[in-house]
């Protein structure tokens, strides 16, 4: 008879699990053994699949052979080994005096240590794997459970391979699941239509009985999908206390973690405390180092019940969002700034086009770092796998060349999981073209369509793979280009970036919903295989302008797009037109309207700066500011004073010829000339750097 509140709660965990009979009879043959079949028992597979509810039953299962479990929740573990054998000590009711490694050794019967959600221990895997766990004593039993199966070097390790058994955990069979749903007391004639909504997902299954269990009348109509989601909801949101509180869970629906920055942000309140708590306190609400985040189930039926019932309110919200992420990533870099893009990107998870490129789940897990001498064999051995010698033979002059070009990707492993080259260069030359076909495609590209100008860099994502999987979508390979958005935001002067693919076809939806067009004329051949290239100009379609219009495309959920964005007329002036442009405008300061025809209202400078929907009119005033702000900041300059004075008799407030503002300002006329033109060379100076800068 149970006589404490957990063997309550362990009995009606028991009296709600059902299947899995695979699992629990390999765990329980091994609790049983005389000598343990194997030492680790990994359970892997997707998100709220079942890995939790799975561990506690294995746990109820030794306290029935009267066998005390350890359970650790990696989430709330830091991954250093102190604070893991400090939570070993916690599990274990140790004192800090006591190794938890003594405690087991001096355990008369065999001990069972559960490490759940283990993907969050991932920097501590090689550690654990060759430090600690071989020193457990042979009669502990471990069993971890987690997203991925365990990492290479436990399968290629001929020990561990010996002493390891993985089992792959997926949504519940149709006996299982009819099982459940009997036990739940969901009559039989809706079982199938809840199978064919749930496929077996345990939570979805749990949820739909739950509603049913409410509602017994209710009769479950795949169909009618908009209202079985919105008949979900309630589930979560049937008793939330204010309207705030309604719009801090659906906030959790659009976002990949929350903080109380971000919510206040969406909120538009000084203080999220109070409803950061109340999600806090949610049980369907979970939390990491990062933040609060939903399950996943429950984030996607936030987000579509919302979008369907209030897509302007949707709008707002991303708009609010974006907002936050675009504010934070100026404020940061390195690896913070890279997991505020990520949180800007996961806004673009529910477009069919963007889902799919994105492993929304385990990107975080991989990492990124600088290239170290001892990781170069292992990049080349990468490339000459995927590609051939000869691209090896490339990718080796770039890292001797530019070694601060090339970031690796490490997945708790030492050893790189991936890498990228990513070219920044502000010209190209010809030992690059010597060593590099591909530099040559591009050189010529440029040359016939977007020349550099005085100051601009050229960007090349020129060598990108994860070792296993090459090109093909991965966390590595979502980290690559969460990188390479990343250096968008820190290259000033950035005006071409140009991305090659081994199979370029296969992006060509993802590449046009990021505006990036695709350019056969920079496409190249090495080692007997041809490259695709895609390419955006950054002048044509600025950075800022850029954002806004991937998240009009986000809100669009189209799933076909054009090959890239003509929204933005933007002129690409030499820095002579651009020179002369500015003279002219000088000389019709005082008739704007002669300015409608200057190709600086269709320049970066005008606008990226522009606002979105200003007309010609707001340009052309947007223009004449440019211009007198870049003259008053000669005046604040005791030596250049001078050729400011010049410029305001002559232009902002003028004289009716150049020999009476000459007159005017006590110059001889000679001297008023260079001056004059000294000043229009520092104005010209400084608005060129702003029109590059950008």
């Amino acid at each position: 008879m149970p006589s404490r509140l957990a063997d309550y709660l362990d009995a009606a965990r028991r009296h709600r699990f059902v299947g899995r009979e695979t699992e629990r009879a390999v765990f329980q043959s091994a609790l049983l053994a005389e000598t343990l079949p194997f030492y680790v028992l990994q359970i892997f597979g997707p998100g709220d699949v079942g890995k939790t509810t799975l561990l506690q039953e294995m746990a109820a299962l030794c306290r029935q052979h009267e066998i005390v479990p350890v359970s650790l929740d990696a989430r709330n573990v830091d991954p250093s080994p102190p604070a893991f054998i400090l939570a070993l000590q916690l599990a274990m009711s140790l004192g800090p005096e006591t190794a938890p490694l003594d405690a087991l050794a001096a355990q008369p019967v065999r001990s069972v240590i559960f490490i759940d959600t283990y993907e969050k221990l991932n920097p501590l895997d090689g550690w654990l794997r060759e430090v600690f766990l071989p020193q457990l004593p042979e009669k502990v039993l471990l069993v971890i459970a987690g997203r991925e199966p365990l990492s290479p070097g436990w399968r290629t390790d001929p020990g561990w391979n010996a002493l390891v058994r993985m089992l792959p955990l997926r949504n519940l069979g149709p006996e299982e699941s009819r099982a459940y749903l009997s036990q739940r007391q969901v009559a039989a004639e809706q079982h199938q239509s809840v199978l064919d909504f749930t496929r077996g997902h345990p939570l979805a299954l749990s949820l739909v009985a739950d509603v049913l269990d409410q509602r017994q009348d209710q009769r479950f109509v795949p169909e009618e999908a908009p209202d079985m989601i919105k008949t979900l909801l309630e589930r979560f949101v049937q008793k939330v206390p204010s309207p705030a509180h309604r719009t801090a869970l659906e906030a959790s629906g659009l976002l990949h973690v929350i903080t109380e920055p971000v919510l206040a942000e969406l909120l538009q309140v000084g203080d999220a405390h109070e409803l950061f708590e109340w999600l806090r306190s949610l049980s369907f609400i979970e939390y990491g180092k990062a933040g609060l985040f939903p399950h996943d189930l429950v984030r996607d039926v936030l987000a579509t019940e919302l979008r369907w019932r209030n897509p302007d309110w949707y709008a707002e919200l991303h708009h609010r969002a974006r907002a936050y992420y675009v504010k934070r990533m100026q404020q940061t870099q390195g690896e913070e700034q890279r997991r505020v893009l990520f949180g800007y990107i996961y806004l673009h998870r529910m477009n069919p086009v963007v889902r799919p490129v994105y492993d929304w789940q385990e990107s975080g897990n991989v990492w990124t770092d600088t290239a170290r001498e001892a990781d170069i064999p292992a990049l080349l051995a990468m490339v000459n796998q995927h590609e051939g010698d000869e691209s090896a033979r490339a990718a080796k002059y770039w890292f001797d060349r530019l070694p601060d070009s090339v970031r690796v990707f490490r997945s708790g492993r030492q050893a790189p999981a991936g890498f990228l080259v990513l070219l920044t260069l502000d010209h190209v030359s010809d030992e690059m073209i010597q060593n590099d076909p591909a530099l040559d495609s591009a050189l010529k590209y440029l040359q016939n369509h977007a020349p550099l100008r005085s100051g601009e860099k050229l960007m090349y994502m020129r060598f990108w793979m994860a070792g296993e999987t090459y090109q093909a979508h991965s966390p590595t390979q979502s980290r690559i280009f969460i990188n390479v958005v990343q250096s968008y935001f820190s290259t000033p002067g950035l005006a071409f970036t140009f991305l090659a693919f081994a199979a370029p076809e296969i992006w060509e939806q993802v590449m046009a919903y990021a505006d990036f067009a695709r350019v056969p004329e920079a496409d190249f051949a090495i080692g007997g295989r041809r490259y695709g290239v895609y390419a955006h100009d950054w002048r044509v379609a600025p950075l800022l302008a850029w954002l806004d219009f991937m998240a009009a495309r986000e809100l669009s959920q189209e799933q076909n797009y054009s090959p890239a964005s003509k929204a933005s007329p933007t002129v690409v002036l030499s820095e002579p037109d651009f020179a002369a442009a500015i003279h002219e405008a000088l000389r019709t300061y005082a008739r704007p309207d002669n300015l409608r025809t200057s190709p600086l209202l269709r320049s970066r400078l005008v606008i990226e700066l522009a606002k979105p929907g200003d007309g010609e009119a707001e340009r052309i005033a947007l223009l004449l500011d440019l211009i007198r702000d870049a003259a008053k900041s000669l005046e604040a300059s005791p030596r250049e004073a001078k050729l400011y004075r010049v410029l305001h008799r002559t232009y902002f407030n003028p004289a009716e010829s150049q020999e009476l503002a000459a007159e005017a300002l006590s110059l001889p006329f000679s001297t008023y000339r260079r001056y004059l033109k000294a000043a229009i060379t520092r104005v010209t100076e400084t608005l060129w750097h702003k029109e590059i800068s950008l």
